[in-house]
């Protein structure tokens, strides 16, 4: 499997490692937040367009909400030409 194959996930150390080797962090919809409910989650890079939608979470609460959501990662260790990628998505189990 090529670096540039996407894969998933479900191990939270593998994604924390990912997402914070990127500069990323578990993030919620500001919108969708209801009481200690988190809301939707989201990986959220700065400098990306989350910047005034999405809040940063801790990540026990992530994957708390995580798994109860029964979500995976699905993402991508490098771009094509070699490149470190930050393509990642939520997705169902």
């Amino acid at each position: 499997m090529a670096k540039s194959d996407s894969k998933t996930t479900t191990d939270h150390g593998t994604i924390k490692k990912w997402v914070e080797s990127r500069g990323g962090f578990p993030a919620t919809v500001k919108s969708t937040k209801e009481g200690d409910d988190p809301g939707l989650l989201r990986i959220d890079f700065p400098g990306y367009s989350g910047e005034d939608s999405l809040e940063r979470i801790e990540w026990n609460d992530f994957f708390d909400k995580f798994e109860e959501s029964n979500l995976a990662l699905l993402y991508q260790e490098e771009l094509k030409s070699g490149e470190e990628s930050r393509f990642c998505k939520l997705v169902s189990r």
